[in-house]
Formats: C-alpha cells, structure tokens, sequence
C-alpha cells in the first residue's frame, strides 16, 4: 500500500474509533458495541502489519497486570458453614 493509502485507512479507522465511542456513550457496555470496539482495534492492528510500524499499545492494556495466584490449598475456614453446590446442605452444621 502506499503512505496516502495507509493515511487515508488510519483517518477512517479514527472515524470509525469516534463513531463507535459514540455509540458507547448511548448504549453502554453492550456486547454488540464491544464487539465493533474490538473489530475497530483488529483493523488497527492488522494496519499496523500493512504498514510495518508498531501499534501504540493501549493505556489499559499497559495497565493490566498479571495476579498470581498460589497452589497452595485454601483455610478451610473459609468455607465453615457454606454448603456444597447442588447438594443441598450436606455438611451443614446440625446443632
């Protein structure tokens, strides 16, 4: 693709990015805006390829991080007095 193009393809793609934050402030977190976002940043990424610069990653993005989590077992106490899924009170306390 030549620059004019790939210029013309990031214009459209902000375009594209404006309309869908619009349709975020009237609709919300639907699952149907979420997916337009998403289709939004695939054409920005899949750009990015095209034209061989690095995509910016996103400032939320940066921000997540990953939580350890142990494998070590949980206290039991945690679970003093919950009853197991589906089985309706089997370890309850019978006082």
């Amino acid at each position: 693709m030549s620059t004019s193009e790939i210029a013309e393809l990031r214009r459209t793609i902000g375009q594209l990015r404006q309309c869908v934050g619009a349709l975020r402030s009237r609709y919300g977190d639907a699952s149907a805006v979420r997916r337009l976002a998403n289709d939004v940043e695939r054409l920005d990424i899949d750009t990015a390829d095209l034209d061989g610069t690095p995509l910016a990653v996103p400032a939320q993005a940066k921000a997540a991080e990953r939580v350890p989590v142990p494998d070590t077992p949980y206290d039991p106490a945690l679970w003093h007095g919950a009853d197991d899924e589906g089985v309706g009170g089997y370890k309850r306390d019978q006082r």
